[in-house]
């Protein structure tokens, strides 16, 4: 593994986190504060009211509305049971769980939407970066997306880590390779955040909110720095005190390595993780040899091109091809972090002759990827001479968070030609023709649409105008995409 820098860039409206290796930007992250919920807050309520009709109660955490509580979320060893598929005794009605007045420690499961309030539940689980704590309950889970035949050993792994703390816990897809250490920091880290809240509920009276998902900056120290992160540098004075705070409290291994940034630049802009970032939202990325990649994302899955380009500096058409591919296995693994591709992702390398050079890419592309803290799975070149592979999504791509389909393609990433919008806009005049008798037809589009039409397609509009018997005008709109246009009707 190589050791790393992290960066963190605040601002009150978005945190930014680039993960630097070898001096080139590996890998951004991105958190903005509008779009951070209230889901796995952790709040002392009051309930307000109680509805036996509807078996629900209505809990004040202090927010602009009261969020609300089912009775299947007060149980958690009753819904635990029919979980399993055993018989269980019916369910005590809320009226007999719960009263006006009474403070619940709650969870929020679903923002509140609309008109509606906050969704609760009163079974508690909090989520570290390898596992899930559920201190109300003492069951050890393994997550179901681990192959059947691990699972059993993992699970009696992890029951003699945990040995008698007490609370139970379930094993997340990304521990499946976590070492007996890791799993250990993750234990103690999440029954300290329990006898946190503990404590806090003993002393505040409700509503109040007593845990806070961990915003990006706190999960940077979590999750991502460990024995090979070199530094991490944040550059807000305020947010470095609250992250000084928050190490000394649960990562104290990291405190030391934590600074704030001095610099007169900002701090993206001295490491120019800016300029990777506006590059990463383009397909086309240029490689040192003169080659480049092209990369298409899709719904379905990421294709990536391999391209010799200008790249003509090698004996031979077969070495040139070579050192082509393996500078591009090195890019890709970084593209495939920096842009956050997840999914089916379909390589298509230029054609090598010799088995050799075949397999020495496949083993680059390999190594590289072993850097990835995401899961990946390579295959090996198909009959048609693509690799395909794996990585596995985690969040939405550095694409999809900063961009939206073009409201003039509407993301196909073409507009059609003018020649090709003035032919649409003839057809529906004759169409328009056949059912309307105005004194006069006016075309609005925009301007190199009418400037296409008193030009190439003169003749053509003359010509329709003659066969339907009616003037036809024209009007210049500049707010107007290509594909965009009006016929009135005068």
């Amino acid at each position: 593994m190589v050791p790393h820098d992290i960066l963190i860039n605040w601002t009150p409206q978005e945190t930014r986190v680039a993960i630097i290796e070898q001096g080139a930007v590996q890998e951004v992250l991105l958190e903005r504060a509008l779009e951070r919920g209230l889901v796995g807050n952790i709040y002392l309520g009051r309930v307000q009211r109680v509805l036996p009709g509807m078996q629900s109660a209505f809990i004040d955490i202090g927010l602009e509305r009261t969020a609300f509580l089912h009775v299947a979320d007060l149980m958690p060893q009753i819904a635990a049971r029919h979980a399993a598929g055993r018989e269980a005794e019916a369910t005590p009605p809320i009226e007999r769980q719960v009263f006006e007045g009474q403070s619940i420690l709650v969870q929020v499961l679903k923002d509140p939407i609309g008109s509606k309030g906050a969704r609760l539940t009163a079974q508690i689980s909090i989520a570290g970066r390898l596992l899930v704590f559920l201190p109300q309950d003492d069951h050890i889970g393994v997550s179901q997306k681990i192959p059947h035949a691990q699972r059993e050993e993992l699970r009696q792994r992890l029951q003699r880590l945990a040995g008698e703390g007490g609370g139970g816990f379930i094993l997340r897809t990304n521990a499946e390779d976590a070492s007996d250490d890791e799993l250990r920091e993750d234990i103690a880290y999440l029954r300290k955040t329990w006898a946190h809240i503990r404590a806090r509920a003993l002393h505040e009276p409700p509503p109040a909110l007593l845990y806070e998902e961990l915003n990006l900056a706190q999960r940077v120290l979590r999750d991502l720095a460990g024995p090979l992160t070199r530094s991490i540098q944040i550059d807000a004075r305020e947010q470095f005190v609250a992250l000084q705070a928050f190490a000394q409290e649960y990562t104290p291994q990291v405190l030391e390595r934590l600074t704030l940034y001095r610099g007169e630049r900002p701090i993206f802009e001295s490491y120019h993780v800016d300029e990777e970032i506006q590059r990463a939202l383009g397909r086309r990325v240029e490689l040192k040899s003169g080659g480049y990649l092209v990369i298409d994302q899709t719904e379905a899955l990421t294709t990536i091109d391999v391209n010799t380009g200008a790249f003509v500096g090698a004996r031979n058409f077969d070495d040139t091809v070579f050192r082509t591919n393996l500078e591009a296995a090195q890019a890709i693994a970084r593209q495939l972090r920096l842009r956050n591709l997840g999914g089916i992702v379909v390589i298509d390398f230029i054609d090598m002759v010799r088995a050799d050079h075949r397999e020495a890419v496949l083993a680059e592309l390999r190594k590289q990827l072993a850097r990835d803290r995401v899961k990946t799975m390579v295959g090996g070149f198909s009959q048609l001479g693509l690799v395909e592979m794996t990585r596995k999504r985690t969040r939405e791509s550095l694409s999809q968070m900063l961009t939206e389909p073009c409201a003039a393609c509407q993301g196909r990433g073409r507009v059609r030609t003018t020649r090709t919008v003035c032919y649409d806009i003839l057809r529906e005049i004759l169409r328009e023709a056949r059912a309307f008798n105005p004194r006069e037809f006016r075309i609005v589009a925009a301007p190199q649409v009418v400037e296409c039409f008193l030009d190439e397609e003169s003749q053509h509009l003359a010509g329709l105008s003659d066969f339907i018997g009616k003037p036809i005008s024209l009007q210049s709109d500049s707010a107007m995409t290509q594909e965009q246009y009006d016929i009135v009707l005068l």
